[in-house]
């Protein structure tokens, strides 16, 4: 029965329901006085009757009370033929009228609970349309995972998984296992319960559990954290329960669960002493994954990307036995995994994806995904057969600063500031020696923004030193500054810089051990309460001597930094001001065009 013809059946139901109900309303809703016969025969001859109808031995009929009022009333008495009718006008009763004897047929008997069971009928037709998940209306406990078909599976394998070879490789010893766990098991090792994939935000973590299910002929069951949580008590572990009673019914088997944060927060965490609904499905899940009962065969993978708020309880051995980094890819790791989504595409000779790659520091697998469908989108805008170099640099453009925001006017006095503000801001980077390559600059406004730096670097890092620190800051500053020395006035448009220099001196002070006056010594407090929030949940734990140090140097490495790039900018005002003033013509300038602009002589190198 398709569900088109469901609705019209149910919208059918539900108006002959309340047609009768109608119906049978007007019936009840008259008051009927039932009297006795003798009643009626004195009534009768005092001539207090008005209207009668007769049927058999039924009689209904109006009367007139001693307040004057009519009543309406029916009684029972011997059977009255048609020869009664004298009487009756006799005593003055004009309105009467004699039918025939009712014959109680089938549906006169059936008509009365024809509401009641069409009442049953959308009750049910309701209850079946609440489906949760895989379950009906109040099936709470019922577990929501999903277990991937034979179809399903296949679809993805560790082919489409580039980029993270070191994943790979445990994960696939995970597979091997499941193939055949004899080769393992002949040594006395065991099968590991559990895989945690800890990783930021789009670097493949949930990529990489299908592949898995690609991979491995096993059943596997999928799920994510919130869905084992409601509202009702006890809801979330009965889910737990039923969840794992199915995996041990198709053992060997792997249960996937997405945003494991949901339900494995550290516990004792909030104001009522902690047993919430969340900690009992937690203790319920470190139960099944390590009670008195075995469960091999039953390997759990989960993944999240706030591994430090996870219950210590569920990371020991015996639960999640492994932990495995999800990183953000290399340079090689991003062309590979650039090559496996170019694969779909019809690109040009032109496109060169190793370059694309360099361009792409600290992209995940998701920016990738992304800058290769932006791409695909901007030569689709402009009718052409193939996608060209000029389309993946202007995708990368938008990914990384955002969308071109042409429509926002900007007087010729806001431009002029923020060409000098941007021109700033280069012009620190070039004099700075050992800093990143200025890529672009543009004052066309971009996401947010009225005018966008941007730097990339030459190679992957993964520290800071002090120096390029202090570098940064400066360059933060350079934009404040040039506008100081143009203007003689400042703007808003510092606003983020000042902020994002602000957080990246307190960290070199609180976190990093950068102040010779503080000393190496962590600060930071970066404990959270889970009801409480970042702000309330945090505690300052250190002297108001401390703090007050930790402000004063903050300050001087700011300070310090933003005399730094007054100093070069200042000894480069020419070239400051032909760099905004060819800014201002052509709002937008590659590597190149900025050093045609400013030339090679260069005065100062603003060591830190």
């Amino acid at each position: 029965m398709n569900s088109g013809f469901k609705t019209l059946l149910l919208w059918g139901v539900l108006f002959l329901a309340v047609v009768l109900i109608i119906r049978m309303g007007n019936q009840w809703r008259v008051s009927v006085t039932e009297v006795p016969y003798s009643e009626f025969e004195r009534n009768l001859e005092d001539k207090k009757i008005q209207k009668l109808t007769i049927r058999g031995k039924e009689i209904e009929g109006e009367r007139l009370l001693e307040d004057g009022k009519v009543e309406r009333f029916s009684t029972t008495g011997p059977e009255l033929d048609t020869n009664f009718s004298q009487k009756l006008k006799d005593l003055g009763v004009t309105e009467y009228k004699f039918l025939p004897l009712k014959d109680d047929g089938l549906l006169d008997s059936v008509l009365p609970w024809i509401p009641m069971i069409l009442v049953g009928i959308l009750l049910i037709i309701f209850m079946r349309n609440l489906q949760v998940g895989g379950g009906k209306a109040l099936s709470f406990g019922k577990s929501r995972a999903r277990l991937l078909k034979d179809e399903d599976r296949g679809k993805v394998t560790f082919k489409d998984v580039a980029g993270l070879p070191e994943a790979k490789e445990e994960l696939q010893e995970i597979v091997e296992f499941l193939r055949d766990p004899k080769r393992f098991q002949k040594l006395g090792g065991r099968i590991p319960k559990g895989v945690l994939l800890m990783g930021a935000p789009g670097t493949g973590k949930t990529l990489i559990a299908k592949a898995i299910a690609g991979e491995a002929n096993v059943p596997f069951f999928t799920i994510s954290g919130s869905d084992f949580v409601e509202m009702f008590v006890g809801v979330g572990a009965s889910r737990v329960r039923d969840l794992f009673t199915q995996a041990r019914k198709a053992a060997p088997c792997l249960i996937f669960i997405d945003e494991i944060d949901a339900v494995g927060r550290h516990r004792g965490a909030g104001l009522g002493g902690g047993h919430d609904e969340r900690e009992q499905t937690l203790n319920q899940l470190l139960v099944e994954m390590d009670g008195f009962e075995g469960k091999e065969g039953v390997i759990m993978i989960a993944a999240t990307n706030r591994p430090d708020v996870l219950d210590p309880a569920l990371l020991r051995p015996g639960r999640f036995d492994r932990r495995i980094v999800v990183p953000r890819p290399e340079l090689k790791g991003r062309e590979d995994i650039l090559r496996v989504h170019a694969a779909k595409l019809k690109m040009g000779e032109d496109v060169d994806l190793s370059v694309i790659a360099r361009g792409t520091p600290g992209f995940v697998g998701a920016d990738l995904e992304n800058l290769c469908n932006e791409a695909a989108l901007n030569a689709a805008r402009k009718d052409k057969d193939k996608i060209e170099m000029s389309d993946f640099e202007e995708a990368k453009d938008k990914v990384i600063m955002g969308a071109e925001r042409r429509s926002v006017v900007m007087n010729s006095k806001e431009k002029e500031t923020t060409a000098v503000h941007e021109a700033g801001h280069t012009l620190v980077a070039k004099l700075i020696p050992g800093t990143d390559p200025v890529h672009k600059v543009t004052i066309i406004p971009r996401g947010l923004a009225l005018g966008l730096t941007m730097q990339l670097p030459e190679e992957d890092r993964h520290s800071m030193t002090s120096k390029s620190a202090n570098d940064a800051i400066a360059i933060l500053m350079g934009g404040r500054v040039a506008e100081e020395i143009m203007f003689s006035e400042v703007t808003t448009g510092a606003g983020n810089d000042i902020e994002r220099a602000t957080e990246l001196a307190r960290k070199m002070v609180t976190e990093w051990g950068m102040s010779p006056l503080v000393g190496p010594i962590n600060l930071s407090n970066k404990e959270e309460h889970v009801f409480l929030g970042k702000d309330f949940g945090k505690s300052r734990e250190i002297s108001e001597d401390t703090a007050k140090m930790i402000d004063e140097e903050v300050k001087r490495i700011l300070t310090e930094n933003y005399r730094r790039a007054r100093q070069l900018l200042k000894d480069n005002a020419d070239k400051l001001r032909r760099l905004a003033t060819a800014l201002t013509e052509r709002e937008t300038l590659d590597g190149s065009q900025i050093d045609e602009v400013i030339g090679s002589n260069l005065v100062g190198a603003g060591a830190a």
